[in-house]
């Protein structure tokens, strides 16, 4: 017969060649993974997480010889008779350069400086009370100084704890240290950290105005190891708030209103390799130390003089425009106007934090 059934053939089996690239894919999949799932998890992020509501922006009106009265009235705030007192409200753990300029910084408008550190890192590793050690440089200020130690707890090996839950506790803490400092209702507190420093300028204007927001939220430069590597104005976290009874410690968003270009913000600005080493490993961030070859001093040096990531991650960005657009490393600029004036006065001592400075001595002096 011309047409015959054609005999069946039975299906084949996937070829033993693809069975064992799938076999040696899989854990090099794994292992991906886990070295880079947080750069992918990053890298996505504008699918998965959406952006917080925007502040409302106040517009910061600022001029050298232009009276305070003038300033408040383009605010339309208006001028008090005696200014407020400011409560400086800080949690510590070894930026001593930095908050030697801070303090003396703010040193003519803040009637109390609150400063609080513990034994241990937030992660649980025992340290040094380093401002306790260090006070003597601080004399400037000594009558200001209300501080108080917090007592940590040493992570066990292998320990699991959450570090955001030590440092809320610390947080919680500064509540009944700032009270012991005298604080009265009307005054003004600025709860940030060391790092985060308002200016002068912003401080005098809030002290001496009526009208200002109960909750101000400060919109602070972003810099990062020096002043020679400006990232840009997304830091929000600091705030001045004029004290209530129910007013409590918090370094999280609490209004909607942010006052713009109120300060600085200098992250990782310190002055060795030792300390970058202890904050790496001991803030609530310390997740992200991959690898232990993360904490070798050259490649920290390395990445501090080129303007990269210690940590090797993407920016975290709501949009993929905005993540493009802060890829790679941070440019460098050669200004060190507009800077904390003590830090200009004293540049030869912190010549690390302005332009030209990177390079870092390996541990920390003492």
């Amino acid at each position: 017969m011309a047409t015959r059934l054609r005999r069946l053939t039975p299906r084949r089996s996937p070829p033993k060649l693809l069975f064992f690239a799938l076999l040696m894919l899989a854990p090099v999949c794994v292992i991906g993974i886990y070295n880079y799932g947080q750069k992918i998890s990053y890298f996505f992020r504008p699918l998965w997480d959406k952006p917080p509501l925007p502040f409302r922006r106040l517009p910061h009106y600022y001029a050298e010889n232009v009276s305070v009265e003038h300033l408040c009235r383009l605010h339309n705030w208006s001028i008090r008779s005696q200014p407020r007192r400011i409560f400086d409200n800080i949690i510590f753990s070894n930026e001593l350069d930095l908050l030697e300029i801070r303090w003396h910084e703010l040193n003519p408008y803040v009637s109390k400086f609150v400063i609080m550190e513990s034994n241990t890192t937030f992660t649980g590793i025992g340290k040094p009370l380093f401002f306790a050690s260090n006070r003597a440089r601080f004399a400037f200020a000594e009558e200001k100084i209300v501080y108080g130690v917090f007592p940590g707890r040493i992570a066990s090996p292998g320990s699991l704890k959450d570090p955001f839950v030590l440092e809320s506790l610390q947080r919680g803490a500064m509540n009944g240290l700032l009270h012991s400092a005298g604080i009265s209702n009307g005054d003004l507190v600025i709860m940030s950290d060391t790092d985060e420093v308002p200016s002068p300028h912003t401080l005098k204007l809030l002290q001496w105005c009526d009208g200002v927001p109960p909750i101000l939220h400060l919109e602070l430069k972003h810099y990062m190891y020096s002043f020679e590597f400006p990232v840009d104005y997304s830091s929000w976290r600091a705030t001045v708030q004029i004290y209530t009874p129910q007013t409590r410690y918090r370094h999280s968003r609490q209004s909607d209103v942010i006052f713009s270009d109120a300060g600085w913000h200098c992250s990782f600005c310190f002055r060795s390799l030792e300390e970058f080493t202890l904050k790496m490993t001991g803030y609530s961030h310390a997740d992200r130390v991959k690898r232990k070859a993360f904490l070798n001093y050259s490649r920290i040096q390395r990445i501090i003089c080129r303007g990269d990531d210690l940590f090797d991650m993407l920016p975290e960005e709501y949009s993929f425009k905005e993540m493009i657009k802060k890829m790679g490393s941070i440019a460098r600029s050669d200004s060190a106007v507009h800077l904390p004036s003590y830090l200009i006065q004293n540049a030869d001592r912190f010549r690390f934090l302005l332009p030209g400075g990177c390079k870092r001595n390996i541990v920390q002096l003492k």
